[in-house]
């Protein structure tokens, strides 16, 4: 059979969805199970969009194809790349806090995280009045002048990020890639030896993924202590103007963490944003349900200061992040677009306590508190914001 190889991965990849050490509840079971329908949708996409001849961006994760604490406010896209060979990416600015680019040495896996060759944002771009670019990414060249980037030895992927802070207003843009030499060309037909090519490819995507993002946070969370947060610090994988704070909870029914963090100076942090992820290593449902916020989203105090109260129980706060019955789970909170390095005083303090103290120990509860239906209110906007950008 053709497909029998991504068949036989499909079972080896439920065998490890099953056998994941976290597991402690029918809730962790479902919800990877339905990861693996994510993972097993994603793996076929990808191997089908590995056209570095032919290239287009793909996305590469949404709410329906979850990996690597994928970030509710940000659309990701990639496409493969050829180090021998030259693209064009063109497109036009949106109006989201941040686009970025990133060039990659190969694909996560289990054993290391890619090395970033290239990594930079718009402000390193030439953008014409009516939001338009063009950049050129190729091998290296004595007569390149602005707008060219050169792809080290290996470069086989880039990555482009766009990164909302405010869903309701901020405008998505447009990119788009070719490589130079092939305009007007096209690929030969697909044969079944290459269809059979494609299947074992997408069984091994499927695999890696799974492995690499259920052992990504012993690498970089689950050896902090519970229930704290890290200073501020670049984020790992070489993004040039990101920092990031994470951690893990693990709080029982009745307990809520309070995190309070400055708000910061948007002429320095364009984006600020908080999120939660489940064991598996993925965002909670952000859609129906208020598991991020970014500073444009939360409401900051008198003192200049976001506080967010992570709980199951609704503790009546406008910046409640749900935790939709998860104990334990990720917590982690990015700066992007950064003018300037992060140090302590900008990052987070964390204060774990029942939900029935929180109106006594809130600071500026009662400017905190929501109206009621308002909490409701929210979430009709979140799910139409994501209705509108996100679909995929």
């Amino acid at each position: 059979m053709l497909t029998q190889s991504f068949a036989d991965a499909v079972i080896e990849a439920e065998r490890i969805i099953t056998s994941a050490p976290h597991i402690r509840s029918e809730q962790d079971l479902a919800e990877g199970y339905d990861y693996l329908a994510g993972s097993i949708r994603a793996a076929l996409q990808l191997a089908w969009a590995y056209q570095r001849d032919f290239p287009f961006f793909v996305s590469s994760t949404g709410p329906y194809t979850k990996l690597g604490l994928d970030n509710p406010d940000t659309l990701y896209f990639h496409s493969y790349l050829r180090d021998d060979a030259e693209y064009v990416v063109s497109g036009r600015r949106g109006t989201t806090a941040d686009l970025s680019f990133q060039v990659l040495n190969g694909d996560y896996s289990p054993a290391r995280v890619p090395d970033s060759l290239t990594a930079f944002d718009d402000r390193d771009i030439e953008i014409a009045p009516d939001g338009t670019f063009e950049l050129r990414f190729g091998p290296a060249r004595a007569d390149v002048g602005p707008g060219y980037f050169t792809l080290g030895p290996g470069s086989a992927m880039l990555i482009v990020r766009e990164v909302y802070s405010d869903w309701a207003t901020e405008q998505p843009g447009i990119v788009t890639i070719r490589r130079a030499d092939r305009a007007g060309a096209a690929p030969p037909p697909a044969d079944s030896g290459a269809l059979a090519k494609r299947y074992g490819v997408a069984g091994k995507i499927l695999l890696s993924r799974l492995r690499t993002f259920l052992a990504f946070p012993e690498w970089f969370y689950l050896k902090l202590p519970v229930n704290t947060l890290t200073e501020p610090r670049r984020t790992p994988g070489g993004l040039a103007t990101q920092y990031s704070s994470v951690g893990h909870f693990d709080l029982a029914q009745d307990e809520a963490m309070i995190i309070t963090v400055p708000a910061a100076d948007k002429s320095i942090a364009p984006y600020q944003g908080i999120q939660l992820g489940s064991m598996w290593y993925i965002s909670l449902d952000y859609i129906n349900h208020q598991t991020s916020l970014t500073a444009d989203q939360a409401r900051a105090d008198p003192d200049g200061q976001l506080r967010f109260v992570v709980s199951e129980r609704d503790p009546g706060v406008v910046n409640w992040l749900e935790r939709t019955g998860h104990q334990r789970g990720y917590v982690q909170i990015r700066w992007q677009r950064l003018s300037k390095e992060l140090g302590p005083a900008d990052g987070p303090q964390v204060q774990v306590l029942a939900v029935d103290d929180i109106p006594r120990l809130l600071p500026f509860y009662d400017q905190a508190r929501v109206a009621p239906g308002e909490h409701a209110e929210r979430i009709a906007a979140r799910q139409a914001a994501v209705a509108r950008r996100m679909l995929g």
